[in-house]
């Protein structure tokens, strides 16, 4: 029998929006996936100097919040008790040797992709994992480069981020429909100063 496949979807979800639940639920069906696992980072070692970053636990209890009802769909505080700053490699390490009945696959976005090569033991992740890379606006892919355990899936393009929510609730004006509506009132708390 085959090992579950577990989508790992890794982000500060600085907050979680809409988008990323519509992504993850196609990410789930295309990449051929039983679960995929938000992991919520503490700190992401690109974005190392952001100061606008909401407490660790505010921001996993909205993933939770978003994703209770969600079939298939996980909120994972795995990095919260790792060394930071969070390195995916460090994370599927540890996840590999805490779950070894499962089978992890990588998800990144075209932006991602483009500066894999900068991310921490890179190398190591393409030759021990899969990698699922889904479309982001301006980052085009050479498809005739990926490496055979990468695989491309055409899921929507949502303009949707959470920089933009954050903007708009300082601002005074409405996020309903680019927010979770269970969340909607915890995002006007946590981000409104």
């Amino acid at each position: 029998m085959n090992p579950k496949r577990i989508g790992i979807y890794g982000g500060s979800f600085n907050p979680i929006h809409v988008g990323h639940v519509k992504l993850a639920k196609a990410l789930l069906r295309l990449a051929d996936l039983d679960a995929v696992w938000f992991v919520v980072s503490p700190l992401n070692p690109f974005k190392a100097q952001s100061s606008n970053l909401l407490d660790d636990d505010k921001r996993l209890e909205m993933v939770e919040e978003t994703l209770k009802d969600e079939e298939g769909l996980e909120a994972s505080d795995v990095e919260f008790h790792l060394a930071r700053p969070s390195y995916m490699l460090h994370t599927l390490r540890y996840l590999s040797v805490t779950y070894p009945q499962y089978e992890f696959v990588l998800l990144i976005g075209a932006d991602n992709w483009v500066a894999f090569d900068r991310w921490y033991g890179y190398e190591e992740i393409l030759n021990r994992y899969p990698v699922v890379v889904y479309p982001r606006r301006n980052s085009p892919m050479n498809i005739e480069s990926l490496p055979a355990c990468v695989k491309i899936v055409n899921t929507p393009l949502l303009d949707i981020s959470s920089t933009e929510i954050r903007e708009k609730v300082k601002l005074g004006l409405s996020v309903r429909g680019l927010v979770p509506d269970q969340i909607y009132d915890k995002v006007i708390e946590y981000y409104k100063d």
